[in-house]
């Protein structure tokens, strides 16, 4: 059995791996317009790339780092995927060119989902059932307080030390977390359990993953969701900035985002066991599309300025997000359940798809911005519309259906 430390220092110190990717994306918010301003004077929009070259960079990561701690165990793999977000915070951090700046990201982002990815079968190696549903349950809720508390911490280093701060904070962090994990985690992969790094194994598992069709609708459908959240976080910085002369208030009402969506997540917990998984993934979409629709025509009737255009933008938001909860984690739920000799690999691979995938929504949607938000409240349309007519098409034959209380859906 691997040695495990107390469960509550443990938790600890996995909230605190997890939360390096939401402060990684959150924190870099209110730095945006500096970078724009320094790296990018010709084309602001561009600054948005920083954002979405992180999350590219994560969906490789989150590819490879899976399959890699099967073979060399949890904490190396953790350690080094440490190391890389490291060196490109680094690079990052002193890049006098966007290129420069978008290469570092990259790197960092492949980095930070090594932790992310690799905790969850940390856990998985140390605890079953309840103990290990306890666990999970209470690092993804700080995961979710982090994007309210990283723009506000961001705002406050970059006054006193500018953008460049902001990436000594992220080494800060990780070293933090490299040197708790060196110094009191043993390995968790019992020697027993690892696996060979075997080329035919591999592709055997991608061609037994995405040749299942139902599994192929809820990955396109997670990337569908994932690139209308990306989208709008790559341009909220700067509709609240541009759009409503809000820049100065932008960390705190974002916090105050952060904090009311977070009620999805109390929400979906008390339904799913009562409705079922395809019911709530059914409204959510239905809510961001409804939202979307509604924004969207305030918009165009000309109420998207002063404060109704910024009432009508925060409470669509706070929709976008809160719907999160009723559809990230029961489509990845539902994508998992044929799979579990695979469940591993398969996490891996259908995260990365659709992590990566969403960079071609967000990117073009961030870059198309145009000093409002109907580019984003389009998207939103677009992408839960496709969502729901998407998951229509889902195989109810092989679904997960029947009655909760019997079947977990």
């Amino acid at each position: 059995m691997p040695r495990r430390l107390p469960q509550l220092e443990f938790t600890v110190l996995l909230a605190l791996l997890f939360a390096t990717v939401a402060f990684s994306i959150d924190a870099m918010l209110p730095g945006l317009p500096q970078i724009a301003a320094e790296l990018s004077p010709d084309d602001v929009n561009r600054a948005q790339l920083v954002l979405t070259s992180f999350v590219f960079g994560m969906g490789f990561g989150t590819l490879v780092s899976g399959p890699i701690s099967d073979h060399f165990g949890r904490k190396p793999v953790i350690l080094a995927g440490l190391g890389l977000y490291i060196v490109g915070a680094v690079i990052a951090g002193l890049s006098n060119t966007m290129e420069m700046m978008l290469v570092g990201r990259a790197i960092q982002g492949v980095g930070g989902a090594f932790p992310r990815t690799v905790g969850v079968a940390m856990v998985r190696d140390l605890y079953e059932g309840r103990e290990m549903a306890k666990i999970t349950s209470f690092v993804m809720t700080i995961f979710m307080i982090v994007p309210a508390a990283a723009p506000s911490i961001g705002a406050l280093i970059i006054s006193d030390f500018g953008w460049h701060g902001i990436f000594a904070a992220f080494v800060f962090v990780a070293v933090v977390g490299a040197t708790w994990l060196g110094l009191r985690q043993g390995e968790t992969l019992a020697p027993e359990n690892h696996r060979r790094l075997n080329w035919t194994d591999l592709s055997s598992g991608v061609k037994e993953v995405f040749g299942n069709y139902n599994v192929r609708i809820y990955t396109v459908i997670l990337m569908l969701g994932f690139g209308q959240m990306f989208a709008i976080l790559s341009s909220v910085q700067q509709i609240y900035s541009e759009t409503y002369n809000l820049e100065n208030l932008f960390p705190y009402l974002f916090g105050a985002t952060a904090i009311l969506s977070a009620g999805g997540a109390i929400l979906n917990g008390k339904l799913v066991g009562e409705k079922g998984m395809h019911f709530l993934i059914r409204l959510g979409y239905t809510i961001s599309l409804t939202a979307s629709v509604v924004a969207l025509g305030f918009n165009l009737m000309g109420i998207g300025t002063g404060t109704p255009g910024f009432v009508v933008f925060f409470l669509w938001t706070v929709a976008m997000f809160s719907i999160n909860a009723f559809t990230f984690g029961n489509l990845n739920a539902l994508a998992l359940v044929p799979l579990g000799r695979l469940a591993g690999l398969a996490n891996s691979l259908i995260g990365a798809v659709f992590t990566m995938g969403s960079v071609l929504i967000a990117a073009p949607v961030g870059l198309a911005f145009n000093g409002t938000p109907i580019p984003v409240m389009a998207a939103g349309i677009i992408c839960s519309g496709l969502a729901l007519i998407l998951f229509r098409f889902e195989d109810s034959a092989t679904a997960p259906h029947g009655a909760p209380s019997h079947h977990g859906e």
